[in-house]
C-alpha cells in the first residue's frame, strides 16, 4: 500500500491546460506523420491493386483495389530488374569496402596531433571540400583512365568523401589519448592501434558512415547515366529512372492489349518503386539505433 502511494505521489500532475495541449500536440503530430506516410502507403497499395480498377478509382487509396500481384510478377520477369540488383549490389559491396577503409585511414592520420603538416593538410582538405565540390571526377578523366563503360567507374572515383572523413576524424579525436599511448607503449603499430583500439570504440560512427555511403551508392544514378552505355550494366536506380521517365514499361507489358497497357504500366511503375526502395528501408531501422549516438560523437569536448 505504501509503495502504491509513493508511486502515485511521484507522478507528475498535469493542469487542464497542459492536458489539452498534450492532446492537441498528439493529434497534430499524428496528422503530420500520416501526411508524410501516406504517399508511401499509396505507392504500396497501388502496386498490389488491379490495374483496371486502380485507373477507375477516385479519391484516397486506403487499401489495395482488387488485390493482385501481377505487377510484381511482371517486374521480376524483367531481366533488367535482376541485372540492376546485381550491378547495384556489386557496386555497393566494393564501394563500402574501399570507402570505409580509406576514410578510416585518412581520419586516423588527421586525428593524430603530432602529424607533420597536419594543419596545411586540413586547410587543403577544407578548400577541396568547399570550393571544388569534393574533387568530382569528369568524363574526360574517366575516359583517360579507361573507366567509362565499366562498373569500376562507379566505385573508384568515389572511394572517399572529404565531408565524411572530417566527421570520422572528429570522432577519433574524442577517443582518450591515454588508450592510444598505452597501445603504442606496448609496441602496437599505428595500423594495429587503428584496428584494435580506435575502430572498436567507434562502432556508432562507423554505422553512420555505412548509412551515409550506402544510401549514396544505392540512390546514385546520374554518374551511371554519364559513363554507362550498355543497359546490362545499369544499376537499379538507373533502371528505375528508365522505367519511370522513358516509358520502358512497354517492354514489360508486351503481351497486354493496347487498351490496358496504360493501366498496367501504372501498377508496374509502383511495383518497381517498391522493389527499388524496400531493401534500403529495411536496413535503415537496424542502423537507426547507432545514428543518433554516432552523429553526436565528438560534438561535446570535456
Amino acid at each position: 500500500m505504501k509503495k502504491n502511494n509513493v508511486e502515485e505521489g511521484s507522478r507528475v500532475q498535469l493542469t487542464p491546460g497542459e492536458k489539452v495541449f498534450s492532446v492537441f500536440n498528439y493529434i497534430f503530430l499524428g496528422l503530420i506523420a500520416l501526411i508524410c506516410l501516406y504517399p508511401m502507403l499509396y505507392v504500396a497499395f497501388a502496386s498490389f491493386s488491379n490495374s483496371n480498377r486502380l485507373m477507375s478509382h477516385t479519391g484516397l487509396l486506403m487499401w489495395p483495389v482488387g488485390f493482385s500481384t501481377a505487377s510484381y510478377e511482371m517486374v521480376f520477369s524483367n531481366p533488367m530488374i535482376i541485372s540492376g540488383y546485381t550491378n547495384t549490389l556489386f557496386v555497393l559491396f566494393f564501394s563500402l569496402i574501399f570507402q570505409l577503409t580509406l576514410t578510416s585511414l585518412g581520419a586516423y592520420f588527421l586525428s593524430r596531433r603530432n602529424v607533420m603538416f597536419r594543419k596545411p593538410i586540413m586547410l587543403l582538405i577544407t578548400f577541396t571540400m568547399f570550393f571544388s565540390g569534393g574533387m568530382i571526377p569528369t568524363y574526360l578523366n574517366m575516359k583517360d583512365l579507361h573507366l567509362t563503360g565499366t562498373l569500376w567507374g562507379l566505385i573508384i572515383p568515389f572511394m572517399i568523401s572529404t565531408y565524411n572523413m572530417i566527421i570520422l576524424r572528429t570522432s577519433f579525436e574524442s577517443i582518450p589519448e591515454s588508450l592510444i599511448e598505452a597501445a603504442r607503449i606496448d609496441g602496437a603499430s599505428h595500423l594495429k592501434v587503428l584496428t584494435s583500439v580506435v575502430l572498436p570504440l567507434s562502432k556508432a560512427i562507423l554505422a553512420v558512415m555505412v548509412l551515409y555511403y550506402g544510401v549514396g551508392v544505392w540512390n546514385g544514378w546520374f554518374w551511371a547515366s554519364a559513363i554507362l552505355r550498355e543497359r546490362s550494366m545499369y544499376p537499379l536506380q538507373l533502371v528505375l529512372r528508365e522505367i519511370l521517365l522513358q516509358n520502358s514499361t512497354a517492354n514489360m507489358t508486351g503481351g497486354t492489349a493496347i487498351g490496358d497497357a496504360e493501366s498496367v504500366a501504372a501498377t508496374v511503375k509502383y511495383a518497381t518503386i517498391i522493389v527499388a526502395t524496400l531493401p534500403i528501408l529495411c536496413v535503415y531501422p537496424f542502423l537507426q539505433k547507432y545514428f543518433a549516438a554516432g552523429v553526436m560523437v565528438g560534438a561535446v569536448k570535456e
